[in-house]
């Protein structure tokens, strides 16, 4: 309630005498929440520095504001990864006006309208089709020093949240000491595949529920965790998508489509597609531990449960991906060792 009123003052001193009603629009995995301001009669809005700035606000004479809470929330990398995202011509929200001291941005509204609502079996070639034309236009313009690296620390801790996690906390099991060292033994070796890749601009969290249908196509949302890192990594999140499922054969063709679009851009990409399919595969692996790992955390430490019906489809990508390379057959056998209790948590979380 009071972040609240705090959030209505503010926007009454950017707005004065402007009548407005604020909605709820969205909440994310972490401390950020959304809210959608609809202002009453104007099509055109003074904004911040020093009143000269104007902008269309759009059809419905809508804003969003993020409140971030500034003791749990930085503002700073959505501000500085918004602004490299908008000089590389791809649609996020513009920054209209910021109080960091109490965590709130103003942003144009892309809609509420995910990937995940639109897409079907009609439009989603065109519509990933753009999204790997934005992602594209990302990683083009790409510089070594702009974001922090995705590098071998943050590689195998975003991994060892599937012990804590998913198999410690979600599955209620005590690894043995050489069932975890096989599992070390396994992060090393997908480690080394990710480092070796050609090093972009990562989103991190590129998937249906961040793409939005917006024009133009797509507006993309929750960019502030990027990093410069694998190629493949946007793709595994695409394409290998926790909230959506398509059949491989399809999948397989979207990224050919993009492999293909990536070298004629001038991309550092794999020369060889079935090289460049199993550096993907392997990018997938790597992010479907991690994410695993984090929505059990969201469930047994934030309370958060809409996160749980997801797990089995990410663990059978995970599975199928480990069942193709000898070299994550350890994990396989892990996997399958826990089955049992894997396919009863599951069954429970999804009902």
């Amino acid at each position: 309630m009071q972040r609240q009123l705090q959030l209505t003052d503010w926007l009454v001193s950017l707005f004065p005498g402007e009548k407005f009603a604020i909605t709820p629009a969205s909440a994310d995995a972490s401390f950020r929440r959304y809210f959608r301001v609809t202002f009453s009669n104007s099509d055109y809005l003074a904004l911040l520095s020093g009143g000269a700035m104007q902008a269309t606000v759009g059809q419905h004479n809508t804003l969003i504001v993020m409140d971030a809470p500034p003791q749990h929330e930085d503002c700073h990398p959505f501000l500085r990864i918004g602004k490299l995202l908008e000089a590389a011509d791809v649609h996020v929200p513009h920054v209209y006006a910021q109080d960091l001291q109490q965590g709130f941005l103003l942003l144009s509204d892309l809609g509420d309208a995910t990937y995940l609502d639109a897409l079907n079996t009609t439009n989603a070639t065109k519509l990933y089709d753009a999204a790997t034309d934005a992602l594209i236009k990302i990683q083009l313009a790409s510089a070594e020093n702009q974001l922090p690296r995705y590098d071998e620390a943050l590689l195998l801790r975003e991994m060892r949240l599937f012990p804590e996690w998913y198999i410690g906390r979600h599955l209620n099991i005590t690894l043995s000491a050489a069932q975890n060292a096989k599992l070390e033994n396994v992060f090393a070796r997908i480690v080394a595949n990710n480092l070796a890749q050609p090093r972009v601009y990562v989103h991190r969290d590129f998937h249906s529920r961040n793409l939005m249908i917006a024009e133009p196509v797509p507006g993309i949302l929750d960019f502030q965790d990027a990093v410069y890192g694998p190629i493949t990594y946007d793709l595994a999140s695409l394409f290998k998508d926790a909230y959506v499922h398509w059949e491989e054969a399809q999948t397989l063709d979207w990224l050919i489509r993009y492999w293909e679009k990536a070298r004629a851009a001038g991309l550092p990409v794999v020369g060889d597609f079935s090289a460049f399919y199993c550096d993907y595969e392997w990018m997938a692996v790597q992010r479907h531990l991690k994410i695993l790992g984090i929505f059990a955390r969201l469930y047994y430490r934030d309370g958060k449960d809409g996160y749980l019906k997801n797990l089995p489809l990410v663990m059978a990508y995970l599975r199928a991906a480990c069942a193709r390379y000898i070299d994550l057959k350890p994990l396989l056998n892990l996997l399958d060792t826990l089955a049992p209790h894997d396919l009863q948590k599951n069954s429970g979380a999804t009902k």
